[in-house]
């Protein structure tokens, strides 16, 4: 990820190259079938990545390794990920489970299927649902206590209405019948 890439103003990253390595050869390439995509940052992290931004131009590398390059996932695991993940209880998590983690949280906070299929950067909505549809599906209690909320919604400015024109009814029988007298 290179600072460019990192809009802390928009609250984006933007994921428009990878690099891979291989027997120790690093290839810089596009993001997995060619999928570029933008990733939300929170509001937490911004103070923390413009400080890793300051002083850096837009092509260096946003997190590099102890002596300043590419950071190397065997590396970050080892000395790193692993250790941190053993000290948060959760020896054997990967990075890439973290993957599933935030299109869950996503799932949760109320993003739509092309919300996650645009962060993840799926080539579909369909093959999104394919592998976290399981998501959508425990979250069907939320989609019926939010259309109660909307039913209620409904019925309290259909009740206005009502009471508004029975009011304006009253108001004109009231008028006529004072005319009359």
């Amino acid at each position: 990820l290179r600072v460019g890439r990192v809009d802390t103003m928009r609250r984006r990253l933007n994921v428009t190259e990878s690099v891979t390595e291989d027997v120790g050869k690093l290839t810089w390439g596009n993001p997995k079938n060619d999928e570029r995509r933008s990733v939300p940052i929170p509001r937490f992290l911004v103070d923390e990545l413009d400080v890793l931004k300051a002083g850096k131009g837009p092509n260096d590398l946003m997190f590099t390794g102890a002596r300043g390059g590419v950071l190397r996932n065997g590396n970050f695991r080892r000395y790193c990920f692993d250790a941190a993940a053993v000290k948060a209880g959760l020896d054997g998590l990967t990075p890439h489970e973290l993957r599933h983690t935030a299109a869950s949280l996503a799932v949760s906070a109320g993003a739509n299927v092309k919300g996650v299929q645009r962060m993840l950067g799926h080539a579909s909505a369909a093959m999104t649902l394919d592998v976290y549809s399981g998501l959508f599906d425990d979250d069907l209690d939320g989609v019926a206590d939010r259309l109660d909320e909307a039913h209620v919604y409904s019925a309290g400015i259909q009740a206005d209405a009502q009471a508004k024109d029975k009011k304006a009814s009253v108001s004109e029988i009231h008028s006529a019948t004072t005319n009359l007298a």
